[in-house]
């Protein structure tokens, strides 16, 4: 993995996560919150795990080992973007600062449990980025489960509308 590669990866689940927010921000009132059958109880409680994850990697990044969940995570769905919106920045700033070393080093962190683990950078930067669209496409099927539309988020949508950016 190449620092462009992860400035990349980056922007895509930034973009990829607007997309998101976007549709479900637009939901009827109530819809956010409406019980559903998956691994969350609802379309915000997916997007609280989604948010809490990003914010709980970037800590371990920064080199801490949170042992709980942001409170903000029990927020509406407005302020789950916000903070997304605050750590996408903080992680964007991190990531301006990393070398093609960083991305090789084995970080030490622990789990919310206090377990410890030791990985290398550049494959929790892969797992992170992963970790999102997993649960951006539940929030896709549930939003069309529910009968709204859902945003087409995949990668290769991503970069081809990056092609054309360039191109212009």
């Amino acid at each position: 993995m190449t620092l462009d590669e992860t400035r990349d990866l980056f922007r895509y689940s930034v973009w990829a996560n607007a997309r998101t927010f976007t549709a479900v921000l637009a939901l009827p009132a109530g819809v956010a919150d409406a019980a559903v059958v998956s691994s969350f109880p609802s379309i915000r409680a997916t997007l609280a795990h989604l948010v809490g994850a990003e914010w709980i990697w970037l800590q371990r990044w920064l080199g801490e080992s949170p042992s709980t969940r942001p409170p903000w995570t029990t927020g509406d769905v407005a302020t789950l973007r916000r903070e997304l919106d605050a750590i996408e920045a903080e992680r964007e700033r991190w990531v301006g600062g990393l070398t093609a070393t960083d991305l090789t080093r084995v970080l030490a962190y622990r789990n919310l449990a206090g377990e410890p683990f030791a990985d290398p950078l550049a494959g929790l930067i892969r797992h992170v980025v992963n970790h999102s669209s997993y649960h951006r496409g539940q929030v896709t099927t549930l939003l069309r489960q529910a009968g709204h539309p859902a945003p087409d988020t995949d990668l290769v949508i991503y970069l081809r509308q990056k092609r054309v950016r360039d191109a212009q």
